[in-house]
């Protein structure tokens, strides 16, 4: 293994949607994230045979656990009700766990991370493994149970304490942080920058615990799935390079909403053409 700027750890995934199986996972949104805004990007996972090995690029290099299987999720269609759109996700199939053993030493040393478990499959110790990584963590993989028939429903995030401490960023959508919301604030005074992302109204940012708005970029929605993984890189790659958590949310949300204009990970911008946009976005707000 060669060393890399980005490492993402989590299981990608085959997600059963309307409109057909396709890869995923948070991981999966990370890793091409930070690979379209330049950066050389390993990925720790597990898949079995069925996942289309081809829909992650060459120039990522890849770390899979051998299983038998790829963690598949069945995604329901979109339902309006309190707070927002929810879908019903369900787990069909799980690949293998994700071990600190597993991780490479010459990726140990990466300037930046993303711990980005989808059904609980990264060892939260992980965070220990990176002395100097600037992480981010995408907790709803911690945070969620399977219930009888493979349902997923909202569970609490008992190793918050030994993740936290690790790192510089938490994202977390308002889906998987309403039950829990008194708990959230709590995490948000542990971490320099946070984000709850709201889908089309945007995000809440957190810096050093105190909470600001963050307007959305105008977007015309094909598919929302992924965006707040892709809110998550983008914002941890911002953040890094000029240290402003109040510019990175806005190149995260700008992010965040090239993605969501087509299907899968396809509309997740280059670097030209997030700086493009980013630049409409700050002039039709005056910023």
């Amino acid at each position: 293994m060669t060393p890399v700027d980005f490492v993402a750890i989590g299981h990608v995934t085959l997600d059963q949607t309307p409109r057909g199986t396709r890869p995923g996972g948070a991981a999966y949104y990370t890793a091409m994230t930070a690979r379209r805004l330049g950066l050389r990007v390993g990925l720790l996972t597990s898949y079995g045979p069925d996942f289309p090995r081809e829909a992650i690029p060459g120039d990522i290099e890849v770390l899979s656990v051998p299983a038998k299987q790829t963690t598949t999720f069945r995604i329901g269609q979109p339902r309006v009700g309190q707070g927002g759109r929810s879908r019903e996700l369900a787990v069909l199939a799980r690949a293998a766990d994700l071990e600190t053993e597993a991780l490479p030493e010459a990726w140990r040393d990466a300037t930046l991370g993303a711990l980005a478990p989808v059904t609980g499959e990264v060892d939260p110790s992980l965070a220990v493994a990176f002395p100097e990584t600037s992480l981010v963590a995408l907790p709803q993989g911690w945070m969620r149970q399977r219930g009888k028939g493979g349902v997923l429903a909202p569970q609490p995030w008992e190793d918050a304490d030994l993740v936290l401490p690790r790192v510089q960023a938490l994202v977390v959508s308002h889906e998987d942080v309403e039950p829990f919301e008194k708990d959230a604030l709590e995490w948000f005074q542990q971490v320099p920058v946070g984000a709850v992302t709201r889908g089309a109204d945007g995000a809440v940012l957190f810096v050093n615990g105190e909470r600001y708005g963050v307007e959305p970029d105008v977007a015309v929605e094909k598919d929302a799935t992924g965006a707040g993984d892709v809110f998550a890189a983008a914002l941890l790659v911002a953040y890094n390079r000029d240290g402003n958590a109040w510019d990175a949310a806005a190149a995260a949300a700008c992010c965040a909403a090239a993605s969501v204009e087509a299907e899968g990970v396809a509309g997740v911008p280059d670097r030209a053409g997030l700086e493009a946009r980013l630049a409409a976005y700050r002039r039709r707000l005056g910023i």
